[in-house]
């Protein structure tokens, strides 16, 4: 009988946040410029984009470089719905056709509640990494909707100092987009949905993950997801997406662009659905990246932590409480990407590398999963902070734990030269979170550009050519 976890949080409630951690605190500083968009015209500017180009992609008519039909990226932001976090198996298609085939017969998702695995080491970084990330996102969302924890329990004192050094407020999207709580069709709590506050929404009919018929609205009013009650931002969807990606991209480092690709991808599609903005999925992705990074870096606030994980159902079918305590976190990535390596490298028959090369799917083309990329970098949002366009940051002196999300996938490369590529591969600056921190530099972090790069920095130093 093959191993089954339970997932450990609820996909379809609506979040329920507990006390306020250090990273989370971090997470609220580094998400919290959108609350001050409201003070000035080029924030204003920006809100009033945000809900453009939300529109324009949710309705078709300004796709970011999709690598699929309208009508086929559709159905996939329908399936893609449904979180997969307990093993990233919907993310896996990311790792090749042969590869993502191999994974995902083996880690599958048998109910809504249940799931395989690869192995246990993955199953473990998996729901720590995922804990983490989801902690700083999820944080956030009643946060940035009302200013308390939960919907009704006030923040701490230091997480109030947040809003109120910034001169930020609360439910901005709400009452930029003439839906502030409470009123009618909007979120009880505040920063109410694209699907509240879209002039027009393009509702559609498919099929959900588990291939069930389905509607795209199941998945913002129920009965699959009610999103009525849920703020908006940042988008827990794509901070799901881009830390699993992330985890996937640096086991199996010869899938890495592809596997940004489909982060990328991933998080237009909860625009696609009409789940969220453009500014909840840069949010999100930032959270993913400085979360994983961290947790990389073995930094102590990040690691060491007893956090839930999926858990172990037995024999009978009882579920029994499970935990992981990951006190090193590059341990538990060299013992999953073990573990893995010799699944793919038995299940295929070759070289996971030759694997990784025999791909007949959609991410087949480097120059398609590039333009999918460079257009959700910004998604084509205005400059807010005027004083950081055009500047040259440098990654090593601002975030230099930001270089592990190289070094861990290709680890020829040291830390510097991880981070000057990181530097030289910057995206646009001045966007709404580029405010001169740490954390607003992850919000121009170009993975895919910079795995580029170190892949053929890692094969020069090999003495091989670049590919």
């Amino acid at each position: 009988m093959p191993r089954v976890w339970a997932l450990a949080l609820c996909l379809l409630a609506p979040v329920q946040a507990s006390a306020q951690s250090a990273p989370n605190l971090t997470g609220l500083r580094g998400l919290a410029p959108v609350s001050a968009l409201a003070r000035s015209a080029e924030g204003r500017a920006a809100l009033e984009a945000n809900l453009r180009v939300t529109g324009e992609i949710q309705s078709g008519w300004g796709q970011p470089a999709f690598l699929l039909s309208l009508a086929e990226q559709r159905q996939l932001a329908l399936r893609d719905a449904f979180i997969t976090d307990g093993n990233a198996t919907e993310l896996a298609d990311g790792l090749g056709s042969r590869l993502g085939e191999l994974y995902q017969a083996k880690a599958r998702y048998t109910a809504h509640d249940s799931f395989t695995n690869v192995a246990q080491s993955v199953a473990d970084l998996i729901g720590y990494t995922n804990n983490v990330a989801k902690s700083d996102s999820n944080a956030g969302k009643y946060f940035f909707a009302n200013a308390t924890r939960d919907g009704k329990t006030p923040v701490s004192a230091d997480a109030a100092a947040i809003l109120t050094e910034r001169g930020g407020t609360p439910d901005i999207f709400g009452k930029a987009y003439e839906r502030p709580a409470g009123t009618p069709g909007s979120d009880v709590y505040g920063n109410a949905r694209p699907f509240q506050t879209l002039p027009q929404l393009f509702a559609y009919r498919g099929y959900d993950y588990f291939g069930r018929p389905s509607h795209s609205l199941d998945w913002l009013r129920g009965p699959g997801q009610s999103l009525t009650d849920s703020p908006s931002y940042p988008s827990g969807h794509t901070t799901y997406g881009y830390t699993e990606s992330l985890i996937l991209a640096i086991l199996v480092p010869e899938r890495y662009q592809q596997m940004i690709a489909r982060a990328a991808e991933y998080g237009s599609n909860r625009i696609v659905v009409g789940a969220h903005y453009a500014m909840d999925v840069l949010g999100g992705r930032a959270v993913a990246l400085h979360a994983v990074a961290h947790l990389l870096a073995n930094d102590p606030a990040y690691v060491g932590q007893v956090r839930r994980n999926p858990a172990v159902v037995n024999e009978m079918s009882h579920a029994t409480d499970a935990a992981v305590a990951l006190a090193d976190y590059p341990a538990a990535l060299k013992a999953a990407r073990a573990d893995l390596t010799a699944f793919l490298r038995e299940a295929c028959g070759e070289t996971v590398a030759a694997c990784a090369a025999g791909d007949g799917g959609r991410f087949r083309d480097p120059a398609a999963n590039a333009a999918l990329y460079a257009a959700t970098q910004t998604y084509g949002l205005p400059v807010v902070h005027l004083e950081r366009a055009g500047q040259v940051a440098d990654v090593n002196q601002v975030a230099p734990e930001a270089g592990h999300l190289l070094t861990a996938a290709f680890p020829t490369l040291s830390l510097e030269e991880a981070n000057a590529i990181l530097t030289a591969t910057l995206g646009p600056g001045g966007g709404f979170l580029d405010d001169g921190s740490a954390f607003g530099l992850y919000s121009r972090l170009n993975l895919y550009a910079a795995a580029g790069e170190a892949a053929a920095l890692a094969l020069r130093k090999q003495g091989q050519p670049a590919r």
